[in-house]
């Protein structure tokens, strides 16, 4: 004999059940977006595969001003392109790429470390170039780390309660190293939308850069900032950024002369790339509207926010495109 078939009040409450688990998956599906993107709305930043093997992966400003300062702090100390992946992968699975006031325990900041474990104190763990130079500082110790699987490594640093849940960021980890790191060039754009905070000018281009490369950028380099671009001499230029312009005299555009880098024996162009794509990178944030470099040119707001040909040089004028980067601010 047949069941009979449910009620009309026990198929209610099966739907309103049904519906209910529907809407929590819902949910945990925003939250998870909410986390890995920042919680800031569509990821405006994107960095592609220099290997035109169609991979990709992409992110949000805040995420992007953290990427490049952890890549910065470990090209400055002469660690390899490995070590940043590793750093950017833990980063990644700790905090989503942002700088969290919060996390389990007293866990804080990009890597969650803890004041009371002895990384540091609470506001120094809230400063993204410390917590970056301090997670460096432990993987240093690894013996042999750049060979190791990337999840044993940041394991070896971290200690975390989910040893293999960083293998999952490698591959996204990989694509950010190559382009902030300068090997993969025009690789990393961002819509350059400017944020909602007032800092921006030369002034505060030559401050982040110097947070997060250190006075060597600027001083070594002959960095120079003018109204229309021009270069100054060496010497010059390294005396004017060692401190900042006058409110409203450091013009709008900041030229930063490439070299090879003596820390991690960086070619010029892979240096130069890493420069071009740290200014892509914090265009939000600095109100940047143009980077060139090497005969390319990013615009902020543009449809694609490609890095396009500037218009054709010749031999000397390509060259000479390529020991300078050219980064253009909205104030």
């Amino acid at each position: 004999m047949p069941e009979p078939s449910p009620t009309p009040v026990r198929r209610g409450r099966l739907l309103r059940f049904g519906g209910a688990v529907v809407v929590l998956l819902a949910l945990a599906g925003y939250l998870t977006v909410q986390y890995l993107t920042g919680g800031t709305g569509a990821p405006r930043c994107k960095v592609v595969s220099g290997k035109g093997d169609g991979a990709s992966y992409e992110f949000t400003p805040e995420q992007a001003v953290n990427a490049a300062a952890i890549s910065a702090v470990g090209t400055s100390r002469g660690m390899p392109e490995r070590a940043v992946t590793i750093a950017l992968a833990t980063a990644l699975q700790e905090s989503g790429l942002r700088n969290i006031e919060h996390g389990d325990r007293d866990s804080l900041g990009l890597f969650q470390q803890r004041p009371s474990q002895g990384w540091g104190t609470t506001k120094q763990i809230m400063d993204p170039t410390y917590a970056a130079g301090v997670f460096y500082e432990h993987l240093a110790k690894v013996p042999g780390y750049s060979r190791l699987p990337l999840t044993v490594a940041a394991q070896r640093v971290q200690r975390s309660g989910y040893p293999q849940a960083y293998a999952k960021h490698e591959p996204d980890a990989t694509l950010l190293a190559a382009a902030l790191t300068g090997r993969a060039a025009a690789t990393l754009t961002c819509e350059g939308r400017p944020d909602a905070t007032p800092v921006g000018g030369a002034d505060s281009v030559r401050a982040a850069l110097v947070r997060d490369f250190g006075r060597e950028v600027l001083q070594e380099a002959g960095a120079d900032v003018s109204a229309d671009g021009a270069s100054a001499s060496p010497s010059a230029a390294a005396s004017a950024s060692a401190s900042p312009s006058p409110a409203g005299g450091g013009g709008r555009t900041v030229t930063v002369p490439v070299r090879k880098e003596a820390t991690s024996g960086t070619g010029v162009r892979q240096r130069g790339w890493e420069l071009a794509h740290w200014a892509v990178a914090n265009s939000s944030a600095l109100h940047i509207e143009r980077v060139s470099y090497a005969g390319r040119e990013w615009t902020a707001g543009s449809t694609d926010s490609e890095w396009r040909t500037s218009e054709a040089q010749g031999g000397s004028a390509a060259r000479e495109s390529a020991a300078e980067v050219r980064i253009v601010t909205g104030q």
